[in-house]
């Protein structure tokens, strides 16, 4: 069972080794979350294992100030996993996947390549990156993509993850950075606004900044973080923006709005009122289930506050009016007069560990390097001139990235897919037709270190590195770029992704110094390619993140030499990035989920992390602690709901949308909707809550709907299969961990997991 307990970030395990000190450890950052915790990363795990590692908080980064959760703590148990990728495999003509030698899977790669754009043109060829991949990984890919191999089809996991906040966030600041101040500052808040976050169970570290404040959640479950709140609103799913409405427009109607910073700061204020002006507090209340009495009583401690923040998440951006919810919640914090106010504001919370950085440097559909826009005629210049090329030869706006895998194998669509850091079998929505476009493929390629359920598709499987083997930069939820420091030698057979990247490249006949194999180099080269942007690092080195500065972007290079930029830890004090200096309110108004309930689906499923997996659970359901915490797909049903389908707490249920079947073992939760169900999304197999999500897309940020859709549950007669180590050969329905003993590798991971 996860561990739900409404707490802090969690404190030292008993028994655990003290912090390490002076030389045998590097300071880097947890291979996770957005927070990107600082570590002291120790030689030798406590079994004595080669390759192995230990690890401490470092209890001089301030972000997790000290505290893991349990997924930093156990990070280092992956770098020794049984079934770690060790050697590139190449499906043969039977469909069985067979170890070979690098030069050969990179020939058959490269080859079939090159085959494929002569015949049907360069977005023959796509590239799916990923929100964990380094700052120098992601710029590398980019460039890759739009040089090597010369397409515009290129997106990132992303996708799925922030680009509602960041669409919104552009529109109304002229800039997007998750969080536009440090961390620190939410620390002497008075009141904070959390909008479909659960950061005790996502981020928990995080929670060491929130105990000062009383904090408003606002969530369809009883969250760890919704039990610590002072006041919890627990709308019907796919209604936030509706919520979002009514209190602005209480917020107004009671006087509460700042009206001079409105009138000094922003610009849209009449139209956006317009639209909340009809959203008063009865209506609200039949929309959404939130009782009057709430609504006014969060806004009474926001507007009470002299010190607040109104922060927002994946509940209320994953859904086909994102980029909308969002909005409206960035108008309601304008209203208050909080962003650009050193002690308060409005800021998202990255998701991925490298969420913020991995959408900067070009691995988006629509962006260049430096946070540039693909279609901006002097981003085209500056990067080209980057680059060495023809700003004519760089492709326009590919497709989004659920709109790429769904194009995958169609007419007009690509033919070969290349993965770098993803397992879209598992993560995105309509999960199974995503699996079916995956295998329509002429060519999958997939660079991991773990046999991933995307990984055992494809075609041609290239090992990389791990975290703790590898060097480079990430950047955090607040704009702070951070070094990742190698402490371990890879182990024979794998390498770096920029060396794959490199060694594809000069097989396709482009020049090999265009794609540095060292971290540091194209570091030095992202840092020219940003200058000038709205995400500028001109200004980082290595040097100075090696000397220990805090540096958050944007950092230009000082132009005259005068001194070193200091990095710009809070954004918009003195205005905000839009050419006037003044934020935008957005006109926005409330529509339904793109699928309601009916008779046949007559409830909503939403879906969400657990305490001990984190993402599709390629990573998580490899470490022992994590899958004894967390074991199987579950879902949580109100006792009342339950009842009435017959279900037992503790029995399996088979839930059922319109796009697919998801098994689940029952857990029954009193504090949950009676009209809701919820599912972690970190399991594979049948166990896959994306089976059942819905594919409608945001218009702006091409977000799929993945918080709210129709669904009837039932109960299940058959079994879960166990997990059998021993029988690899054994296909697995639901899979609760892929632990596979060394020697059984090639029978699990070579079986043809494309038919």
């Amino acid at each position: 069972m996860p561990d739900r307990t409404p707490a802090g970030a969690p404190q030292q395990p008993a028994g655990a080794p003290q912090p390490p000190a002076g030389a045998g450890h590097v300071r880097t950052h947890c291979p996770y979350c957005a927070l990107q915790c600082g570590t002291l990363l120790s030689p030798g795990d406590r079994d004595g294992r080669a390759g192995g590692a230990t690890v401490q908080p470092d209890p001089d980064f301030p972000v997790n100030n000290g505290g893991l959760c349990q997924k930093g703590w156990t990070a280092p148990a992956l770098l020794t996993t049984p079934d770690r990728i060790r050697t590139p495999m190449v499906r043969d003509a039977s469909g069985t996947l067979r170890p070979t030698d690098w030069d050969t899977a990179l020939d058959t790669v490269a080859s079939s390549l090159a085959r494929l754009r002569a015949e049907h043109g360069p977005d023959a060829v796509g590239v799916f990156g990923g929100g964990g991949l380094t700052n120098e990984k992601a710029y590398l890919l980019g460039k890759f993509a739009r040089l090597a191999l010369g397409t515009s089809q290129i997106d990132y996991n992303g996708r799925f993850c922030m680009s509602s906040a960041a669409a919104a966030g552009n529109a109304a600041f002229g800039l997007d950075r998750g969080l536009p101040f440090p961390v620190t500052d939410l620390g002497s808040a008075d009141t904070i606004l959390l909008a479909g976050a659960n950061p005790a169970e996502t981020m928990p570290p995080l929670m060491r900044h929130l105990t000062a404040a009383r904090l408003i959640v606002i969530d369809p479950r009883r969250t760890p973080t919704a039990e610590r709140a002072a006041l919890h609103l627990q709308p019907r799913p796919g209604t936030d923006l509706a919520l979002a409405l009514g209190l602005f427009h209480i917020l107004v109607v009671d006087g509460h709005a700042d009206r001079a910073y409105v009138d000094r700061r922003t610009t849209g204020f009449d139209a956006a009122w317009k639209r909340a002006a009809s959203w008063w507090p009865e209506r609200v209340e039949k929309v959404t289930g939130v009782p009057v009495s709430d609504q006014r009583e969060a806004v009474r401690m926001l507007a009470a506050a002299d010190r607040a923040y109104v922060l927002t998440g994946r509940g209320a951006e994953q859904h086909s009016k994102g980029t909308d919810t969002v909005a409206a919640f960035i108008n309601l914090a304008l209203a208050l007069g909080l962003p650009g106010r050193e002690g308060s504001g409005y800021g998202c919370l990255t998701g991925q560990g490298n969420g913020q950085g991995g959408r900067e440097h070009g691995q988006k559909a629509d962006q260049l390097p430096g946070y540039r826009m693909i279609t901006d005629p002097a981003a085209r210049e500056h990067v080209a001139g980057v680059w060495g090329v023809d700003p004519a030869t760089l492709p326009g706006p590919g497709r989004s990235a659920y709109e790429l895998l769904d194009a995958l194998g169609t007419e007009g669509g690509p033919r070969a897919l290349l993965v770098f850091g993803a397992n879209p079998v598992v993560s995105a929505p309509r999960a199974a037709h995503i699996g079916e476009r995956l295998a329509s493929l002429d060519l999958l390629v997939v660079a991991d270190f773990v046999p991933s359920e995307t990984a055992r598709m494809a075609d041609v499987v290239l090992p990389v590195t791990q975290w703790a083997e590898e060097e480079g930069t990430l950047t955090n939820l607040e704009g702070r770029v951070l070094r990742r420091r190698r402490l371990l030698t890879p182990p024979p057979g794998a390498r770096s992704d920029l060396a794959v990247l490199r060694d594809l490249a000069t097989r396709l006949g482009d020049l090999p110094e265009r794609y540095p194999a060292e971290p540091r180099a194209v570091f030095e080269e992202l840092r020219r390619a940003s200058q000038g942007g709205p995400a500028d690092y001109s200004g980082i080195s290595y040097e100075r993140l090696d000397a220990g500065e805090a540096l958050h972007w944007p950092c230009p290079q000082d132009p005259d030499g005068a001194g070193d930029h200091p990095g710009t830890p809070r954004l918009f004090l003195d205005r905000f990035a839009h050419p006037d200096g003044r934020a935008r309110f957005a006109d926005v108004e409330h529509r339904p989920p793109a699928e309601e309930t009916h008779p046949g689906h007559p409830l909503y499923a939403t879906t969400g992390r657990v305490l001990a997996q984190y993402q599709s659970g390629a990573q998580t359901r490899r470490v022992p602690q994590l899958i004894a915490a967390a074991p199987e797909a579950h879902v949580e049903v109100h006792p009342d709901t339950a009842a009435r389908a017959g279900l037992t707490d503790g029995g399996h249920a088979r839930v059922s949308s319109a796009r697919g079947t998801t098994l689940a073992r029952v857990r029954l939760d009193p504090t949950l909707r009676t009209d809701t169900v919820f599912l972690p999304f970190h399991f594979a197999g049948a166990g896959r809550a994306n089976l059942l999500t819905n594919d409608a897309l945001d218009p702006r940020s091409r977000m799929p709907e993945f918080k709210v859709c129709a669904v009837r549950i039932e109960p299940a007669e058959l079994e879960f299969p166990e997990a059998d180590p021993d029988d690899a050969d054994e296909d697995i329905e639901i899979e609760a961990v892929v632990a596979v003993p060394a020697e059984a590798l090639p029978a699990a991971l070579l079986q043809d997991a494309r038919t």
